[in-house]
């Protein structure tokens, strides 16, 4: 059953239209002014809306106006209602968007027929549209989740599979007191000795061909339920599906010992490895977090390398120094707001069509009394790990939104700024009342703030994501999806969520014009997005190159150390001031 919405002030030609469709099957919704059929569109997402043109508050003009420039609504056909058949709003209406102009009043059969229309028409473009959408998603998919070397799945693969283990062990544990005390689910980070040389005097084809022919031998000794996956370089990462025996660990990796101790013959030469091996243990080792326990087993592999390798090694935690370290900084971290230690740097965002800055994002830095700058990458954990991260998220948005204001009080132009919320911010439930009030007591118009956020910070509650998002987004900010492809990477995410922008981690355009994968990548997610109806920013932007391939494929904005720097508020505002452009090549006639 197709939903229309009715957006009309007269009472008896709405009530009328209702009773028509719904005589025709159709389910329809209704709105007396604009700002609620807004509000309904998009709650309800119909199939066609049809909306008065002459209306208090937003007339159909402004409606329309508000609908094209949300992804979520965009393409939702759309027929005027006028009782004003003037060529001029006739040829306004068309321009913004319009499907249709009937003109009041009008036949049931005429009313009838312009729907049908229309309906049938959004049909055959929408499943094109979606038919153009599962082939790049299917694309897309393989190229991200599948190394093209060794045919491995990669590292992003390690998400879902790891999560499928966990819900193993979570079934074996609810029947079984010995797996709930005992289970667990081990990971070998695995790494090739010396692979530097080996790739010395073979070349770098006699190197991937040494990967390949390893990647073989682990997938013929090891059992399928047993996840091989290909990290980077000469790195392997194996997941152990949920286990009671740690003896299993050490007997897989002495069979592995035996099978890779065998000469590889390639191009006519025999070619003895050795590897190391780090093992880290869910639960033992850390939370239901993949890249927690990737990097403690990192950790224990890179300790068997530095003693001569050949050998593997448990994680074992860190060191008595280390957590006197962590104590202090954790101490000194619950000060630092209230003794200022707290600043915002703005890395500027350049658009590639003018070269201005359009704006830019905010990063904080820790100022230690002591120590110095502080990386955020060290004390964000931290924050979030103590709850502290809720009352230095408020200063963060607060302090960009004051000085977002200072700039247009300035003569500094329109500047939006864009602000990292976590994970943990994001789920709080006054997240929206708080964000209100900082926006009411700097007088920082919502138009000009963009709230970044990453995937995982979506994923664990999706249908709440979604309604924390559309809550948002009612107060005027624009939303973008940060670091996209380097998470759960699910293209059903972007169509499901009602992002604005979506950022492409500096992984995917680092080396653009030596990286053919990282090409394939970059150029899908931009086409993805625009299809989507969302602005694309790439960061990470340090050479000319990347940035040339990035304008052929018609990125919106960029960001990198190619123009600037993450800069000090005085720093950045002369930048500004100076009027500096990027310098945008002009593309071929």
């Amino acid at each position: 059953m197709a939903k229309i919405l009715v957006i009309e002030d007269e009472e008896l030609i709405r009530d009328n239209i209702v009773e028509l469709l719904e005589t025709e099957n159709f389910e329809v919704f209704t709105a007396e002014n604009g700002k609620i059929g807004l509000q309904l569109a998009i709650q309800h997402q119909p199939d066609l809306i049809l909306c008065d043109v002459r209306m208090p508050e937003i007339d159909g003009y402004g409606v329309i106006t508000a609908l094209q420039n949300n992804p979520i609504t965009a393409t939702i056909p759309f027929i005027f209602l006028t009782a004003n058949a003037d060529v001029g709003d006739l040829r306004k209406g068309m321009q913004l968007g319009a499907d249709d102009y009937l003109t009041k009043p009008c036949t049931p059969t005429e009313l009838l027929k312009a729907i049908v229309i229309r309906l049938e028409k959004h049909a055959i473009l929408k499943a094109n549209y979606n038919h153009k959408l599962t082939l790049a998603e299917s694309k897309l998919n393989q190229i991200i989740y599948q190394d093209s070397t060794t045919n491995l799945p990669n590292r992003l693969s390690l998400l879902e599979y790891f999560q499928q283990m966990l819900d193993k062990l979570s079934l074996l544990s609810i029947t079984d007191q010995n797996w709930q005390q005992n289970g667990m689910i081990p990971i070998i980070y695995l790494g090739i000795d010396r692979f530097g040389r080996i790739n010395d005097i073979l070349g770098y084809e006699g190197g991937d061909s040494l990967l390949k022919a390893v990647a073989e031998r682990l997938r013929k000794n090891l059992p399928s339920e047993y996840i091989i996956t290909h990290i980077n370089g000469n790195q392997f990462a194996i997941l152990f599906p949920p286990i009671l025996d740690q003896q299993q660990i050490k007997t897989v990796i002495k069979k592995l010992q035996q099978q890779i101790s065998d000469p590889f013959i390639l191009t006519n030469r025999e070619v003895l490895i050795t590897f190391s091996a780090g093992i880290s243990l869910y639960p033992q080792d850390g939370r239901d977090i993949i890249q927690h326990l990737l990097r403690e087993a990192k950790q224990a592999m890179n300790q068997v390398k530095q003693q001569g390798g050949n050998d593997y090694s448990f994680y074992i935690p860190a060191s008595e120094h280390q957590l006197s370290e962590r104590i202090d900084l954790e101490v000194a971290l619950r000060y630092a707001l209230e003794r200022e230690e707290f600043e915002l740097y703005y890395q500027p965002q350049v658009s590639l069509k003018t070269g201005n800055i359009i704006g830019a994002e905010a990063l904080l830095r820790w100022k230690h009394p002591q120590k110095g700058m502080i990386s955020p990458i060290k004390f964000i954990p931290i924050a979030e790990e103590i709850g502290l991260i809720e009352p230095i998220g408020e200063w963060v948005l607060s302090q960009a939104c004051q000085h977002s204001k200072a700039w247009r009080s300035q003569g500094l132009g329109n500047l939006r700024v864009a602000v990292n919320l976590s994970g943990r911010q994001f789920q709080t439930s006054n997240l929206c009342q708080k964000l209100m009030e900082i926006l009411l007591s700097t007088d920082c118009e919502p138009d000009y703030l963009e709230l970044e956020l990453t995937e995982s910070s979506l994923i664990r509650d999706p249908e709440l994501s979604i309604q924390q998002l559309q809550a948002l987004k009612a107060l005027g900010v624009t939303i973008a999806i940060d670091d996209f492809g380097t998470g759960y990477s699910s293209l059903n995410y972007l169509q499901k969520f009602p992002f604005d922008v979506l950022k492409i981690d500096q992984s995917f355009v680092r080396n653009l014009h030596t990286n053919k994968i990282n090409v394939a990548i970059t150029e899908s997610l931009i086409y993805m997005a625009h299809l989507l109806n969302l602005k694309v920013i790439a960061e990470g932007i340090e050479t000319q190159e990347e940035l040339n391939i990035l304008q052929g494929f018609q990125c919106d904005e960029i960001q990198g150390y190619l123009f600037s720097r993450p800069l000090n508020l005085e720093d950045f505002q002369t930048l500004v001031r100076s009027g500096s452009q990027l310098k945008i090549s002009q593309p071929e006639p």
